[in-house]
């Protein structure tokens, strides 16, 4: 196991860390606009649209709270000098180039927080465990991830932020903001503490963990139950976990996830029924896998379903129903990239009186 560095235990814990949001979409945009209006000192790392709305506009967060604007330092260049905290907020399977992107601004005590949904690339690094460094190769599949930097600068995160981008540098989120963290090897820590203060004076809260693993995979039952069953049907929360035309199809998904996560040595006090109940009370919210297809932007399956299916096979426990629902989400994104790059190559015929369609040059 990754021992315990000596700064890690003794080091001051600055008074004003400074703080990267590396990600401007629905979590990042929230982290870095509650934090910015809690007066923290906070950069944002953009590109694109979003940096050039952030630069002109600030961040416009509506929330429990109302509503708020913060104007924060913006760029998609890693020109803000080393922070003391980065909080990593992409998609896992885009987390390797935007880490890449931000490693001129990570030293060697800078604290990185990776915000993602899924099983992370270091659910089998720092804990001593008897797969102790074994790569989960769906979100990690050259190491590049676990290369980059060593379990003591890593802090591990569950997120539960229910936000969307309306558009670049706007987000709205319509439940309580949520967070879990916890040291990889299970310790506590002073760093643990602070940054989960600083969360909960943004008005986030945060709940500390002695064994951030289980409740990655609390939180998985939900992702895999509800993301890709999202796509297939374009159902909100609501409709999934309260229907009960889907309540044998989501029991069952839930059910196999359970087995894999116990299976893993994860312990998960969940009542199933209780579960359901408070998913579905959360309302018309429509997950982010959906909001990614109805962008046409790519899916996190690779975390929040293959990387389950790997684990699955580990420990040779059968998934027939999860794997026809992924199967089903592939399928569907799959037609919506064809019929996506049919309408580029469309976009020279032009339709003429008589139904006719004639090829412009």
């Amino acid at each position: 196991m990754d021992e315990l560095p000596d700064w890690r235990a003794s080091r001051p814990w600055p008074a004003a860390p400074k703080i990267c949001v590396a990600g401007a979409g629905g979590i990042g945009g929230t982290l870095a606009a509650r934090l910015g209006a809690a007066g923290r000192e906070v950069v944002v790392h953009a590109r694109g649209a979003s940096r050039d709305a952030i630069r002109r506009n600030g961040i416009e967060l509506a929330d429990l709270s109302g509503s708020v604007r913060v104007d924060v330092p913006v760029s998609d260049r890693a020109e803000f000098g080393v922070q003391d905290i980065v909080f990593a907020c992409s998609k896992s399977h885009a987390m390797p180039a935007l880490l890449e992107a931000v490693a001129p601004m990570i030293g060697p005590e800078t604290l990185v927080i990776p915000a993602i949904n899924g099983v992370p690339w270091w659910y089998f690094i720092g804990n001593g465990g008897r797969e102790e460094g074994r790569p989960v190769r769906a979100v990690d599949p050259e190491g590049r991830l676990a290369a980059m930097f060593p379990a003591h600068q890593l802090l591990g995160c569950v997120v539960y932020i229910t936000a969307e981008a309306l558009a670049p540098g706007r987000v709205v989120a319509r439940n309580p903001h949520r967070m879990i963290l916890g040291e990889l090897d299970g310790r506590s820590s002073e760093r643990l503490r602070q940054v989960g203060a600083l969360l909960s004076d943004a008005g986030i809260h945060v709940r500390t963990s002695p064994r951030i693993r289980d409740d990655v995979w609390t939180k998985l039952v939900g992702n895999l139950t509800s993301n890709p069953l999202s796509v297939v049907i374009g159902a909100t929360l609501q409709d999934i976990y309260g229907a009960a035309e889907l309540r044998e199809l989501v029991s069952a998904m839930t059910d196999e996830v359970l087995r894999v996560a116990e299976r893993c040595g994860a312990t998960i006090d969940l009542d199933p029924e209780t579960f359901f109940a408070h998913a579905a009370s959360l309302g018309a919210v429509r997950t982010s896998m959906l909001q990614d297809y109805e962008k046409g932007q790519g899916l996190e399956l690779a975390a929040i379903g293959d990387a389950v299916l790997e684990l699955a096979e580990r420990h040779r426990v059968p998934m027939p129903t999860t794997r026809t629902i992924l199967a089903l989400t592939r399928f569907r994104a799959a037609r919506r990239d064809d019929s996506t790059t049919r309408f580029i190559k469309d976009e020279h015929v032009e339709s003429v009186p008589g139904g006719r369609r004639l090829y412009q040059p």
